[in-house]
C-alpha cells in the first residue's frame, strides 16, 4: 500500500520500498517533448535551407552587373600594353582582334540598351566570344592565351 509523503508516494516492488514521483515523471515528459520540437524544428530549417540554395535566375540588376563585368573585361583584353606587337600581326591575328572590336561594340550597344535579364545575357555572350577572338588572336601571336579565356 503506497504511502503519501511530501509530494512523493512510495511503493513496494520486489522487496525494496522506492520512491515514485509522479510530477518529476510529469516533467521529464515535458522535457522530452521539448527535445523532439526542437529536434523537428531543425530539421525544417535543414530543409528550407537547402531547398534556398538551389540555382535560381539572375534579378536584372545582376545580370546587368556581369554584363558590365564581361564588357569591360573585353575592352581590357582590347587595350593591352602589347599593341605595339600586335600591330606587326598576321592576317589570322588582325581578323581575330577585328572580330573582337566588333563584338566589343556590339556588347557594349546591346548593354546600354539592355533592360531585361535575358537583353544583358545577350551583351555577356557576345562579350564572351569577343574574349574567344582575342584568346585565337593571341594563339596566332604564340603569346599563350588571356586570363579571360575562361568564359564559358
Amino acid at each position: 500500500m503506497p504511502a503519501q509523503r511530501q509530494g512523493v508516494s512510495w511503493t513496494y516492488e520486489a522487496g525494496t520500498a522506492r520512491p515514485v514521483d509522479r510530477e518529476g515523471r510529469e516533467e521529464a515528459m515535458g522535457y522530452v517533448v521539448l527535445a523532439l520540437l526542437l529536434t523537428a524544428g531543425a530539421a525544417f530549417a535543414v530543409i528550407a535551407q537547402r531547398r534556398s540554395h538551389r540555382p535560381r535566375a539572375l534579378s536584372d540588376l545582376d545580370a546587368e552587373v556581369e554584363a558590365s563585368g564581361w564588357v569591360l573585361r573585353l575592352g581590357a583584353s582590347l587595350s593591352v600594353p602589347e599593341a605595339r606587337i600586335w600591330a606587326g600581326a598576321g592576317e589570322t591575328a588582325t581578323r581575330a582582334l577585328t572580330e573582337a572590336a566588333e563584338c566589343h561594340r556590339a556588347a557594349g550597344a546591346q548593354l546600354a540598351a539592355a533592360h531585361t535579364a535575358d537583353e544583358y545575357a545577350g551583351a555577356t555572350r557576345l562579350a564572351q566570344e569577343g574574349l574567344a577572338h582575342i584568346a585565337a588572336a593571341r594563339a596566332a601571336l604564340g603569346s599563350g592565351p588571356v586570363l579571360a579565356d575562361s568564359a564559358a
